[in-house]
């Protein structure tokens, strides 16, 4: 017995869906409201493209960035001593790439495509920057002593597990050393802090109040927790009070307030008085956070704890804390960003960070009216460093994941 089959249709066959084409179709202009929000986005983003690429090349005056330079990334320290600010970005690149292929030391490849095009944007922006060919040299090797250490430390992270314990010692020996640098004595020239200014005092401030903030703000989330009442009650107090005034009065506070708690012969200079009222704020919002990552951890962990014998201190500082800050990473990262960004505060002080000193220029009689290039400038700036953060946030978690 034979089956009979219907005539092949006579239609042509269906679309592909694969391709640029039905992926516009499918996502861009599946509907006519659709299609003409897209059409509409599309002009709107091309037009103020072209515009802006329009006044980059023919309206804006961009003398005022190399004219500033010096200006802007260390403001007035001694143009005699930019040879100690050299020799500390060399230190912390060559640390910055050891800690990449660290975090990296899992990858099959560490200079991946899109890593390579990035070290190559990087190469030529410090060929055609616009400052004397010395310091094109300079830059251009520093992203050399960056790709470099990154490859040895991938290699040697794969190949010995404990190394990135001695990283952080030797991250650890390179604030007092960068101190040394900058501030000078034992040697060197000494370098009022006054003279400081733009980008090295922007990072100068965030990263100590970073590193002053992190452990008080883990004293108030635990303290917060404490089973004592009158720790429990003085941490609620000072989070609630300080989460209750906005940074602004915290910085006055700092710098009218604090010399008249310390004794008449100590004079605290202005820069260290900002670095305490950050400090002290950063502190309050990041108990929160931490305290949070401290009530995810499931109540089984610490009675596991308890039936192994392990003290109350062991078992926060074993089991309970490591894993309440790897779940708080996220957030703790975005609190030191928003840190990088308040620095921009410190103007109302009397502090020239980046901000600062672009005000400053702008009103040099040559410059003035040069808002959108400076602006534009500074923001570039802090973006590269909130980007570096958030980069540096993402392989951390990727390096700590062990859910898979």
């Amino acid at each position: 017995m034979t089956t009979s089959y219907p005539p092949a249709s006579a239609s042509p066959p269906p679309i592909a869906q694969i391709g640029p084409v039905a992926w516009m179709r499918k996502n861009l202009f599946n509907s006519w409201f659709n299609g003409i929000l897209t059409i509409l986005l599309v002009w709107l983003l091309g037009s103020t493209v072209i515009n802006f690429v329009r006044w980059a090349f023919s309206l804006a005056q961009w003398q005022v960035i190399p004219a500033n330079l010096p200006l802007y990334f260390v403001g007035r320290f001694p143009a005699s001593q930019y040879w100690r600010v050299w020799v500390l970005v060399a230190l912390l690149a060559a640390l910055a790439g050891q800690t990449w292929g660290i975090l990296a030391k899992t990858a099959p490849r560490l200079f991946s495509r899109p890593v390579l095009i990035g070290l190559a944007i990087a190469a030529l922006i410090a060929v055609i920057f616009p400052t004397p060919p010395l310091y094109r040299l300079l830059i251009l090797g520093v992203v050399l002593v960056v790709a470099a250490s990154a490859w040895v430390g991938w290699q040697i992270g794969s190949k010995v597990p404990g190394f990135g314990k001695w990283l952080a010692l030797a991250w650890a020996i390179a604030l007092p050393i960068a101190l040394w640098l900058l501030l000078g004595g034992f040697g060197l020239r000494p370098v009022n802090i006054n003279d400081w200014g733009g980008m090295l005092l922007t990072v100068f401030v965030s990263v100590i109040s970073i590193l002053l903030s992190f452990p008080l703000g883990i004293l108030l989330a635990l303290g917060r927790q404490s089973t004592l009442p009158v720790i429990r009650w003085l941490s609620t107090a000072y989070i609630e009070l300080v989460r209750g005034l906005p940074l602004l009065s915290i910085l006055f506070f700092a710098s009218v307030m604090v010399p008249l708690f310390i004794p008449g012969n100590i004079r605290l200079n202005l820069v260290i008085r900002a670095i305490i009222g950050l400090t002290l704020f950063t502190a309050a919002y990041l108990a929160e956070t931490i305290r949070g990552g401290l009530q995810s951890i499931p109540r089984g962990q610490t009675e596991a704890s308890r039936a192994l014998g392990l003290s109350t201190p062991l078992t926060l500082g074993l089991i309970i804390l490591p894993q309440a800050l790897k779940v708080s990473i996220p957030a703790i990262v975005g609190l030191f960003i928003s840190l990088l960004q308040d620095t921009t505060l410190l103007l109302i002080i009397g502090l020239f960070e980046l901000l600062g000193i672009s005000r400053a220029i702008l009103a040099n009689p040559q410059f003035i009216g040069r808002y959108a290039e400076v602006y534009l400038f500074i923001g570039l700036i802090f973006w590269v460093l909130c980007y570096a953060m958030s980069w540096g946030s993402r392989r951390l978690e990727q390096s700590l994941n062990t859910t898979h």
